[in-house]
């Protein structure tokens, strides 16, 4: 149950697709080129392959518990983080005025893919601790920044989001926890649930955002406010001293992450101090949500990497089948196997490459020279998050499985690993919102709120490379035609929706999934043949590693192929509108 990380791939699609040295140098980071990022790359690659892989079983094995100073980790987890904070990787994206290294946000996404396949429970510590850290940076006090930000850029502390409550699951509106002015700070009372990572003992601090209510708050998601409360309060040095009243009650027990401690956590009259102005806390927590759910699509990615690279090596060793010599044959030259690893490899190519676009987008926005660029980046970054958050998830689930599958009978032992990736796989089509509240984002936040503005150039842009390509005509025809085929889909959804969806109130709803999974597919499939063109170009030209190269083209022509044809279902499904999904009266279920 080895591990290591793509390089080529990733080196490829952030030198010809994102154009990593053409973004730094834009952003004014005169010392990070692609250079930098094939070093820092391979570090990391170390650190995942030699450090975290090794305890991703023996994790999910020993799971965590309960004692007398709270959660408790797995074993050889804390050493691990100890490691991993020592060595920097939390600093790579923070800002240099608080500790950080200042790195491109895809650089860090880069990075990431590589904790998240190595050792995905362990990579929820440090995932959620960027998020509460973009939080604080983007929204809170200069003061509060450097109380908290430097300690958590080193790793020395991590922080937690505490949205969920009993009562309230995704509809935050529905938030209970309160906080009442005391002085120069808040009494924090609640109860919140589902905290990832939300006690452990690894650092000597837990930095917690919570949502909660002042005692004059507007109802709805109008009146909630965003807290820091640490889980011990500092002295006058600012390093931890007494307890703070935030407790953990309980720890989950889960059908995947078994490493990962999930609490109950308790507030009683906890010491915090809000984060911007009051009642504007959801809009400041979206700026950490906005960071997970990218974060959370990286993790579809990420699994489904692991799991090719496990079933790759078992289909390699497995013998199934004999010759006329009476020699073996290895199940890797079983065409149907042939086909189920494919369907990884080409996926697990496209969604690296959108994962990564979609985080590139972050940098530009952030360091774009004037308003109409930075609102142009802004924007996209708004259209490709529920999907890489959507579509990578949702297509972990089919990569985990064919993993199983292709180990056949030893897929459902679980000696194998096999099933753990199927487990821990589960959940990223749930947490951080899931598919259903991905896809109503993607249909009616970012496509019926401006008419389809945003998607049409999205489309727009995926024109010009087909006609580019078709122009060229060097590239197998599948790739092209494919590709022209799923573009017309994808304009065929957008106007019908805008057509129709003022007609039917429940249209929208009914649509949204196949709507986002669609452009799923299809910016897949848009990227891929990008790629195939800079594969093919550097063939022409004698560059690069050939048989890379060629290996990309096979994979691109496959996904075209076999994966791209997806997006008629989708469209199929959605032109079918919401008639019989509506149609059974309630009692009928």
């Amino acid at each position: 149950m080895s591990y290591t990380h793509p390089y080529q791939d990733a080196d490829f699609v952030l030198r010809h697709v994102v154009k990593f040295d053409e973004l730094c140098a834009d952003a004014g980071l005169d010392e990070a080129n692609m250079d930098l990022a094939v070093a820092v790359l391979e570090e990391a690659g170390k650190m995942g392959s030699e450090v975290l892989a090794p305890l991703n079983w023996s994790g999910d094995q020993a799971g965590i518990s309960l004692g007398a100073y709270g959660g408790q980790e797995a074993p050889g987890f804390k050493e691990a983080y100890q490691q991993f904070a020592e060595a920097g990787w939390l600093s790579l994206g923070a800002e240099p005025e608080f500790g950080g290294q200042g790195l491109p946000n895809v650089l860090n996404t880069a990075v990431n893919e590589i904790w998240q396949s190595a050792n995905i429970s362990f990579a929820l510590c440090p995932m959620l601790s960027m998020g509460a850290m973009e939080s604080i940076g983007h929204h809170a006090s200069h003061e509060l920044q450097s109380t908290y930000l430097p300690k958590m850029a080193s790793g020395e502390w991590t922080g937690t989001m505490n949205l969920t409550e009993p009562d309230a699951g995704s509809d935050l509106a529905a938030v209970k926890t309160r906080a009442v002015p005391n002085g120069d700070h808040y009494l924090v009372t609640g109860q919140k649930i589902f905290i990832t990572w939300g006690d452990h003992q690894m650092t000597e601090n837990i930095i917690h955002l919570v949502l909660a209510r002042l005692p004059d708050a507007p109802a709805g998601v109008k009146g909630i406010s965003l807290f820091v409360v640490p889980k011990f309060l500092l002295d006058a040095e600012g390093n931890p001293a007494e307890r703070n009243a935030a407790h953990c009650l309980s720890v989950e027990h889960k059908l995947g992450i078994h490493a990962s401690p999930t609490c109950v956590m308790e507030f009683k009259d906890a010491i915090g101090y809000i984060i911007g102005e009051p009642n504007k806390g959801l809009s400041y927590m979206f700026t950490m949500m906005n960071h997970a759910r990218q974060a959370v699509g990286l993790q579809g990615l990420s699994i489904s990497e692991r799991a090719y690279q496990q079933a790759r090596v078992f289909a390699r060793e497995r013998l199934q089948g004999t010759r006329r010599d009476g020699s073996r044959i290895p199940i890797i030259e079983h065409p149907d196997v042939r086909r189920m690893l494919m369907v990884m490899r080409a996926s697990n190519e496209a969604m690296r490459a959108l994962a990564l676009v979609a985080a590139a987008e972050v940098d530009r926005a952030k360091h774009a020279a004037d308003v109409d660029a930075k609102a142009q980046h802004a924007g996209r970054v708004e259209l490709l998050t529920p999907i890489v958050k959507g579509w990578l998830t949702e297509l972990s689930q089919e990569m985990t499985y064919l993993n199983i599958q292709i180990h056949g009978g030893m897929g459902f032992i679980e000696e194998t690993g096999a099933a753990q990736h199927y487990r821990d796989a589960r959940i990223l089509t749930i947490y951080e919102g899931t598919t259903g509240i991905q896809a109503l984002d993607f249909i009616g936040r970012k496509t019926l709120s401006d008419q389809g503005a945003a998607l049409a150039l999205y489309l727009a842009e995926m024109q010009v490379t087909a006609e580019a390509l078709r122009a060229d005509n060097n590239l197998p025809a599948s790739i092209v035609e494919g590709l022209e085929s799923a573009i017309e889909r994808g304009v065929m959804a957008r106007e019908w929706l805008l057509k129709s969806a003022s007609t039917d109130v429940n249209l929208a709803g009914s649509a949204s999934v196949n709507f986002l999974m669609l452009f799923g597919y299809l910016s897949g499939g848009w990227l891929m043949a990008k790629e195939a063109a800079v594969a093919q170009a550097q063939l022409a030209a004698g560059e690069g590693d050939a048989q890379f190269l060629k290996n990309k083209l096979i994979t691109a022509q496959f996904y075209a192929e076999h994966l791209l044809p997806r997006t008629q279902a989708h469209l199929a499904a959605m032109l079918a509108g919401s008639e019989t999904i509506m149609g059974l009266a309630e009692d009928a279920f």
